[in-house]
Order: C-alpha cells, then structure tokens, then sequence
C-alpha cells in the first residue's frame, strides 16, 4: 500500500509532466466560434474537441484536399 509521501511524489510527478508537456506544445488559440472561411457557426463539440480550430469541417475538408 502506498503512503502519503508516494501519493503526493506521484501527484507532483504528474502536475511537472503536464507542465512541460504544455510548454513544448506551446499555447493553444482558442476555438473561434465562426469559420475564419465561410463565416458559419463551428459546432460547439467541435470547438471543443479540436481545440485551436479556426474552420469548419467543410472548409477544413477543402483545405486538406488542396495539400
């Protein structure tokens, strides 16, 4: 069984590696609410499962076949 000090070394561990995971990653832009494109409304769980998304998936379909 695990005692307070490894509960709190493996909760320091995880919080440290979060950090710097976030620190390469560099900040994240929020969603916008409309396509930056088309202008029409981005789906809220899209905004929230791709965080940073500027486009909808249409546009974003289009901008992936042109590559």
């Amino acid at each position: 069984m695990a005692d307070v000090a490894d509960i709190a070394n493996d909760q320091a561990q995880y919080l440290l590696d979060v950090a710097l995971q976030r620190r390469a990653t560099g900040p994240v832009r929020a969603s916008a609410e409309f396509c930056e494109v088309c202008d029409d409304p981005i789906p809220l769980l899209r905004q929230q499962k791709v965080l940073g998304c500027q486009t909808c998936v249409s546009c974003q379909a289009l901008r992936e076949q042109r590559r």
